[in-house]
C-alpha cells in the first residue's frame, strides 16, 4: 500500500491544528478542542500516567480543567514532523510547558502525538506526555 502525500502540506495543517488546541486551551475554549480529537482518541499524562480514552472522555476533562480559577496554561510546541507514505497519518514531537497565571513555568516536558487525516482534516488519534521537571 501507497500513500503519497504531499509532506509539507500534511505539516502545515498538522501545525495549524496544533496552533488552533493552544489557543483552546489558552482562552478556556472547550468546544474548539472536540473537533481536533478522534472519536477514539487516547492521551496518556505526564505526571500521573492518567489515560484519558475518546474524544467525549477528553473534553469533559478540559471542561473541568478550565473551571478551575487558578489553572496552569498548557503549551505544546512542535519540534519535529513524520509524515508517512503508507497511511494518513503523522507523528509529531515536541516540548509542552505548564504555566502559571503570572507566566511562571509550573512544569515542562516532552510529548509525543499521532496524527490521522479523516475527511480532509487532521486530527489526534494519540498523545503521550512525559513530565521532565
Amino acid at each position: 500500500m501507497t500513500f503519497a502525500p504531499d509532506a509539507a502540506t500534511a505539516e502545515l495543517a498538522i501545525r495549524a491544528r496544533r496552533a488552533t488546541f493552544n489557543r483552546a486551551i489558552a482562552s478556556g475554549d472547550v468546544e474548539a478542542i472536540g473537533p481536533l480529537l478522534a472519536r477514539d482518541c487516547v492521551m496518556l499524562t505526564g505526571t500521573d500516567s492518567a489515560v484519558i480514552t475518546g474524544r467525549l472522555a477528553q473534553v469533559k476533562v478540559w471542561r473541568r480543567e478550565f473551571a478551575t480559577p487558578t489553572r496552569d496554561i498548557y503549551v505544546r510546541t512542535p519540534a519535529t514532523f513524520t509524515i508517512s507514505t503508507v497511511a494518513p497519518i503523522a507523528m509529531e514531537h515536541g516540548s509542552w510547558d505548564a504555566l502559571a497565571s503570572d507566566g511562571t513555568t509550573t512544569a515542562t516536558g516532552t510529548y509525543a502525538a499521532k496524527w490521522r487525516e479523516v475527511q480532509g482534516e487532521w486530527v489526534i488519534e494519540a498523545e503521550v506526555f512525559v513530565t521532565l521537571a
